[in-house]
């Protein structure tokens, strides 16, 4: 029998991989559970990309082999967008990188940029492929807090207390996923000095700019900062197209360039028509925002009233996709989210998939429609 590469013994398998298995057996089962637990948008995609889509399938070169950079219309309209919501110039020639979808982006720049044995600093709580990359790559993770009573931010001074000679990378997630929190320009400007200082890469994972958030922002609004940072983002939360899987990777020509050599020795260009979709969506208007914040914020609105059902409390200041909540009860996170789940027929994550300091929290997704927020505020109060 061949044997598994030994990397393979540094990661499991994702939480809601094998999360969903189960809740999809109940399902099979006849139980009527209620899926909080994925922030996978429920809504449609902006019809006008629909159609995008639709009108080049016919075209030409619909079906070839695309460009590994992405059709320029395609990165001239991600420069567009960019400039017009983050204040941010970008030549699209060299500073911009589409991917598929943002968590290929991930990996890409983990190869570009790691060495077996380089150190990464991980958000703890944060998006848990941060890590599971590091493993695989065989580089060494190094965790830094993020903590309620510091509003989820990164503590420089503790930073500094880290044996930062081997970290090549440091992963940022603002606005944050789990917790929702909102940095601003001077936390950035803080961190950026800090990677210059110590010779580190920022990557800023910034998908949920657009969602319940009055103010968007990018770390490349600031000075210096494509040198020593990149931006990873993405259409799937914004323009519900998650499924599409259409991301992006900015920086520096030569940082974009070393991200290339990867990414062009693993996948062939994304699916023309889906680009074209790509294309009109980026050229929307406010009225798109308005529309779907609209809707979000109803749905968190209700989101609360389950919270508070559950007797959790939450800051309603947060922004993105999510609620995150504290329990009230002295039981750790899953098994607070488990009874949900087998008394309640309702679904939501544990706080601790993303992090030690996460125990004690839960996370609601906004991906449901009121109906079943209103059925889950029901269950519990009956």
């Amino acid at each position: 029998m061949k044997i598994s590469a030994k990397r393979l013994n540094t990661v499991e398998e994702y939480y809601f991989s094998t999360k969903l298995k189960e809740v999809n057996s109940l399902v099979k089962k006849g139980k009527p559970i209620i899926n909080l637990g994925v922030g996978s948008p429920d809504l449609l995609p902006p019809s006008y990309a629909i159609e995008a889509l639709k009108n080049s399938l016919n075209d030409q070169y619909a079906n070839n082999y695309q460009s590994y950079i992405g059709l320029e219309d395609l990165r001239i309209s991600i420069a567009k967008f960019y400039n017009k919501w983050f204040d941010v110039d970008l030549d699209f020639n060299s500073e911009i990188l589409p991917l598929m979808g943002s968590k290929e982006g991930i990996m890409h720049i983990s190869m570009a940029f790691l060495n077996i044995g380089d150190s990464v600093l991980i958000p703890n709580p944060g998006y848990p492929t941060y890590s599971s990359v590091t493993n695989l790559v065989q580089a060494n993770p190094i965790y830094y807090d993020l903590k309620a009573e510091n509003n989820w931010f990164p503590s420089i001074q503790e930073l500094e207390k880290n044996d930062l000679t081997k970290v090549k990378l440091m992963w940022l997630n603002y606005p944050h996923m789990p917790t929702g929190a909102n940095c601003d320009h001077s936390l950035f400007e803080e961190l950026i000095n800090f990677a210059r200082k110590h010779k580190i890469l920022l990557v800023n994972d910034n998908p949920y700019s657009f969602i319940l958030n009055d103010n968007p922002i990018s770390i490349l609004n600031l000075k210096g900062a494509k040198e020593h940072c990149l931006e990873l983002n993405s259409l799937s939360k914004t323009f519900n197209m998650s499924g599409w899987r259409i991301g992006m990777v900015l920086g520096s020509k030569q940082n974009i360039s070393n991200i290339l050599k990867v990414k062009s020795n693993m996948d062939s260009g994304m699916f023309y028509p889906i680009q074209k979709g790509a294309i009109a969506v980026l050229n929307s208007t406010n009225s798109w925002f308005d529309e779907i914040n609209k809707i979000y914020n109803e749905r968190r609105i209700l989101v609360w009233k389950l919270a508070d059902s559950l007797n959790c409390t939450y800051n309603k200041l947060s922004s993105g996709l999510f609620v995150w909540a504290k329990i009230q009860e002295s039981i750790k996170s899953k098994e607070f989210t488990d009874a949900l789940l087998y008394n309640h027929n309702i679904f939501i994550a544990p706080g601790d998939i993303f992090g030690s300091n996460g125990e004690g929290y839960v996370r609601f997704s906004l991906c449901a429609p009121k109906e079943l927020l209103i059925k889950a505020i029901n269950r519990i109060n009956e």
